[in-house]
């Protein structure tokens, strides 16, 4: 497919629930696992790059990641391109620039200055907003897909009763600067799900994961698209850090067991 060919079919991809991949390697056995499309999780992309999530990465080790993922896959692959690397809109444009080059045919671009706040100036994320539907225009993608990731729930910002009424605003405001759809991570009580998905003008993404309700309960209330973040890159690590303490301090490997085996596993990257 070409890209605007992947674009199109992401934008269609509706409702959509997506395992996020970090590596190559793990976008092949999500897309094998019957995955419609990859998105990418910039925590396990800084974990396996050696670095913390949070935007410390750089754009280039960002972009870089992302093109082996595009390259691994036939499916529509969108990034997590965390604040943009940079707060200006001309560094949004040209991290966009960069993924669209990339093979990237949708982005989640946040609206916090930094892990855990503040958030930026409206204002000033609707010209972020603006500056990356101009970039993926001149990139000769317009049909880029813009999540606009708005971080209110996720980090609290402001009181609790006022956090659902500033994150419409922000749908309203992302959405006519260019954005295509609204994610709030951070929030999983169905009741304000159910208020915001009827009066957002933007569909809703939500990030789901262990303690939230079932991907079912959000699509019933109308949600379009479910993620898990870093949940599965945290899986992942997680048995290997298990198997690792076994083995070393044990002698044994039980905690291998459930694991598909090397012929499997190594024909996903043969064909």
């Amino acid at each position: 497919m070409t890209l605007q060919d992947k674009a199109s079919a992401l934008r269609a991809l509706d409702p959509l629930v997506l395992p996020n991949a970090w590596d190559a390697a793990s976008a092949v056995v999500i897309a094998e696992a019957g995955a419609p499309a990859i998105a990418t999780t910039s925590g396990g992309v800084a974990w396996s790059l050696g670095r913390p999530d949070g935007q410390a990465l750089t754009r280039a080790e960002m972009v870089e990641q992302v093109r082996r993922i595009v390259a691994a896959v036939d499916v529509p692959v969108t990034a997590d391109i965390e604040g943009g690397y940079g707060p200006r809109p001309d560094d949004v444009a040209k991290t966009i620039t960069a993924v669209v080059d990339a093979g990237a045919v949708g982005v989640n671009l946040e609206d916090s200055v930094a892990p855990g706040g503040p958030l930026f100036p409206t204002l000033d994320q609707v010209a972020r907003v603006a500056a990356a539907r101009s970039a993926a225009v001149e990139a000769g993608l317009p049909e880029l897909l813009i999540n606009a990731r708005t971080d209110v729930f996720l980090f609290g910002v402001g009181a609790p009763e006022g956090r659902l009424d500033e994150v419409l605003a922000h749908a309203s405001a992302y959405g006519e600067a260019g954005a295509d759809s609204l994610f709030v991570p951070g929030l999983v009580e169905l009741d304000v799900v159910a208020e915001l998905v009827r009066r957002s003008p933007l569909p809703v993404n939500l990030m789901a994961g262990p303690g939230a309700p079932k991907v079912a309960e959000f699509l019933a209330l109308g949600v379009r698209r479910v993620s898990v973040g870093t949940s599965v890159a945290q899986a992942a690590y997680s048995v290997a850090l298990r198997a690792a303490r076994e083995l070393l301090a044990h002698g044994t490997y039980t905690e291998l067991d459930d694991a598909a085996d090397f012929g499997t596993l190594n024909a996903y990257f043969s064909r």
